[in-house]
């Protein structure tokens, strides 16, 4: 019964039905699906779908931002849901994350935030766009255990270059383990700016997060 849920919740996502992905959502919950699977099986895939099909010139911008808009009316139901039952559950640690400045692309990031949450983990989502004195001040402020800078664009992707330099600066660095993800970034890049981790995809993100949570 569960394939069949993630099957329409497939086709509300690609024909950009909002209600029908948050009806779909309710009803998944409501006969016992993990919200967990439902989220990555139903939503995140078929939005993956879209955003490979953008890459390569198959689908539109418009497309995608209402996939997204879908995807996300579902993600809401779910993520309240994945929410209230990590309210009792101990922590497996603190992880602040944002989309760096010059860069307003949020799905890849809300899945992660979303996936590490189902984790255990307790997440501070900072949103897009956000300067690099931001996530600086936010890291003395919060004290992460780990920090996650998304870039979707190569002209952005430096501004994980320059966080990372402004924490080396104040003498933050050595006090979170800093890990960068986006469709540009590889593990040379990693290597370059000194970040611990590279995130290739939500799944991945949250193995590689345990990694250094397990190290640290």
């Amino acid at each position: 019964m569960s394939e069949e849920i993630f099957s329409e919740l497939r086709d509300a996502v690609l024909f950009f039905d909002d209600e029908k992905a948050r009806a779909l959502a309710v009803k998944a919950l409501e006969m016992g699906i993990d919200p967990v699977m439902t989220l990555e099986e139903g939503l995140a895939k078929p939005l993956r779908e879209v955003g490979d099909r953008f890459e390569t010139g198959e689908a539109f911008i418009t497309e995608l931002i209402a996939s997204a808009q879908a995807m996300e009316a579902g993600a809401k139901v779910l993520n309240e849901e994945i929410t209230r039952r990590g309210v009792n559950r101990k922590s497996v640690g603190k992880f602040l994350i944002g989309t760096v400045e010059g860069d307003i692309h949020s799905i890849g990031k809300n899945i992660v935030a979303t996936m590490l949450t189902a984790a255990g983990f307790e997440v501070i989502d900072l949103g897009t766009d956000i300067p690099t004195w931001t996530f600086v001040e936010k890291v003395k402020e919060y004290e992460p255990d780990i920090l996650g800078l998304s870039a979707l664009m190569t002209t952005t992707m430096v501004k994980q270059k320059e966080i990372l330099g402004a924490l080396r600066d104040i003498g933050l660095r050595s006090k979170v383990k800093v890990i960068v993800g986006g469709a540009p970034v590889t593990e040379a890049w990693v290597k370059e700016i000194g970040a611990d981790a590279i995130g290739f995809d939500a799944g991945s993100a949250v193995q590689v997060t345990l990694r250094l949570m397990e190290g640290s």
